[in-house]
């Protein structure tokens, strides 16, 4: 009963009998419209990246739509243990063929369901827009582990101590902006040796002074961020100094 004319409507009426057929007469006519539908993307798919939850899909427009006539994808994600859907977007559908979106509003170690809905929608003169939803994808289930280290510390410098001064390196660098940044590690090492790292709990400023260095010394500075999950990265570039 579909149709290409978003100007072809069905109306429902319906009225109720009792056991000896009498009715109260029919109720309200209710005015479905019979545009055809899209079909859901069978190749929908989600994963967990750095940034959020990526999904994914390839799709396109009838080759002819009237004018009154555009599609939209609308992606749902819900977390596990809960009824309610949350729209994480809405994207036209275009000409383009292959489409993708990163989900960041989630919690990490959280298992959600993602879905993809396609509406078309008739926008008539004077009259408000109408949506008839098509058929959902499957669902996708998703477990948001984060395997993902905060990005490498950058623009370390090291500066040692004056004249007159006991001896210490100060160590200063770009803060890192991950949102689960929990801190940092600071390495040090010597000519042909390898980095140890110098701080027993995390430093949660981008600075540290190392007093545990001796005059004529040279050393070799690294910093790797850490997560709120443990996850650190690799270290930085190194900065060197030495100790007068």
């Amino acid at each position: 009963m579909e149709s290409d004319d978003p100007n072809s409507y069905v109306s429902y009426v319906v009225e109720v009998e009792n056991t000896k057929g009498r009715a109260a007469g029919p109720s309200n006519s209710v005015r479905v419209p019979l545009i055809r539908t899209l079909p859901p993307p069978p190749d929908f798919s989600a994963k967990v990246t750095a940034q959020g939850v990526e999904s994914s899909w390839t799709g396109s427009i009838p080759a002819s739509v009237p004018t009154n006539v555009s599609y939209v994808y609308r992606i749902y994600r819900r977390q596990e243990g809960r009824s309610e859907q949350v729209q994480v977007a809405e994207i036209p559908i275009d000409d383009k063929h292959n489409f993708s979106l990163i989900d960041s509003n989630i919690e990490w170690e959280k298992t959600y369901d993602y879905h993809l809905d396609v509406v078309t929608i008739i926008n008539e003169p004077n009259k408000a827009k109408m949506e008839v939803p098509g058929a959902d994808s499957a669902e996708i289930k998703v477990f948001a582990h984060d395997v993902f280290p905060p990005g490498v510390p950058s623009s370390v410098q090291a500066v040692s101590s004056g004249p007159g001064q006991p001896p210490f390196v100060d160590l200063i660098w770009a803060p890192d902006s991950d949102a689960d940044l929990a801190g940092y590690n600071v390495y040090r090492r010597e000519e042909s040796t390898t980095p140890v790292k110098l701080n027993t709990t995390l430093v949660t400023t981008p600075a540290y002074r190392d007093s545990q260095v001796l005059p004529g010394k040279t050393y070799f500075y690294s910093v790797a961020a850490v997560d709120l999950r443990g996850n650190e990265s690799a270290r930085s570039e190194e900065a060197s100094e030495t100790v007068p």
